[in-house]
């Protein structure tokens, strides 16, 4: 069984993918540390995010990278948000997310192509979304609690901007899929957002052909 979870950055999508990855026993894979992976490596060789030459040459990071908690920071988030508009890092980086995906038994995939271009047959399919405030106010308190200082209104600004970037990029997109169910969690708590998803995934499970 497969689940794809898609949505813009601070939706939630990352909390509900792993609560359901629990829940029916698969493993999981936020794909988007794939890409800040990337940006992480091209910021460390010192490369430019907008270079596709840098962006393609840091796809040979080493998996130990992605339990790297630089990846969490801000400025990480803002340069994987700008490679991953280059079409040859999404080319280099999309079988390794298909074999995830395809591994035997299943497996759930959050990110922002996952039902439209990674796994469009995944058997079940979420997009998340929340208002940009509400997002913008998750991402503030998370960065705040681990000790930075940016302000409400940059990381408003910062949400925006990535979400401009996310939906106008050629390739690839963040958009749901059509047969994609919409969770919006901006008024949710994390346990009713986790709880609707789970019900919103077995609606989409009961419908599958025998």
């Amino acid at each position: 069984m497969i689940i794809a979870v898609d949505g813009p950055a601070a939706s939630g999508k990352g909390t509900i993918a792993r609560a359901l990855a629990r829940h029916y026993k698969l493993p999981h894979l936020d794909t988007g540390l794939l890409y800040r992976a990337v940006g992480q490596t091209v910021l460390d060789r010192g490369g430019d995010p907008a270079s596709e030459t840098d962006a393609l040459a840091a796809c040979d990071f080493d998996d130990a990278l992605l339990d790297d908690l630089r990846l969490k920071s801000g400025t990480v988030g803002n340069a994987a948000s700008v490679v991953s508009a280059h079409p040859a890092v999404r080319a280099a980086l999309i079988e390794r997310q298909q074999r995830f995906a395809n591994q035997p038994g299943g497996a759930v995939l959050d990110g922002r192509d996952i039902g439209t271009v990674i796994a469009p047959h995944a058997d079940a399919k979420l997009f998340v979304r929340a208002t940009s405030a509400v997002r913008a106010r998750r991402r503030h308190e998370e960065l705040v609690r681990s000790g930075g200082t940016i302000s409400y209104d940059r990381v408003l600004a910062d949400i925006k901007a990535r979400d401009l970037r996310d939906s106008t990029r050629s390739a690839a997109p963040l958009k749901q899929a059509d047969d994609a169910v919409l969770l919006d969690t901006s008024f949710l708590s994390i346990e009713s957002a986790i709880n609707h998803a789970i019900e919103l995934v077995e609606g989409q499970l009961v419908k599958r052909p025998a």
